[in-house]
């Protein structure tokens, strides 16, 4: 049985302020409020926040081996997290749907450093938890960047994607 939180979660709250921040351009201000929550809830925090935060700051940086940092955090943490905790956090959330984008993050990120091995292994697990997918646009636009990453590793284009999440500041 899934219960309601008691309340608004400040720290998911005040993830999703920064991730408008970066959003709408000051990606600077953005990374940097991410960073003094993370210095908060620290490496053995909440998991949901440390996967959360850490997936939104690796967007955050233009430069894949910072972004691949964040990106392997998030997988860690997301590794933690529980479909309980999720939940708790949005009913219609289910731990699986994380990893296709986790996987493609890092095999996006290993596939820019050049490392080709390390980024087929990610964008196969991101076609193997591709299944967990909504059947809606975010759904569709993570299996067209799935299809775009895999054809970039298959040509070994090292190239920062148009369509990919970040500054580009």
């Amino acid at each position: 049985m899934t219960t309601a939180p008691a309340g608004p979660d400040p720290t998911m709250q005040a993830i999703g302020h920064a991730i408008a921040e970066g959003r709408a351009g000051d990606t600077t201000s953005a990374r940097q409020k991410l960073l003094s929550l993370w210095s908060v809830i620290g490496a053995t925090g909440d998991p949901l926040h440390r996967c959360s935060l850490a997936h939104c700051l690796a967007d955050l940086y233009d430069d894949p081996a910072q972004a691949l940092a964040w990106d392997v955090r998030a997988l860690d943490a997301a590794d933690a997290v529980t479909d309980q905790r999720v939940q708790e956090h949005h009913a219609g959330l289910h731990i699986a749907g994380f990893y296709p984008s986790l996987h493609l993050n890092l095999a996006d990120n290993y596939r820019r450093l050049g490392s080709f091995e390390a980024a087929t292994e990610h964008i196969n697990a991101a076609r193997t938890h591709a299944p967990s997918l909504p059947q809606d646009p975010y759904g569709d636009l993570l299996r067209g960047a799935i299809q775009e990453v895999a054809e970039a590793i298959a040509l070994r284009d090292r190239s920062r994607r148009a369509s990919a999440p970040g500054s580009t500041a």
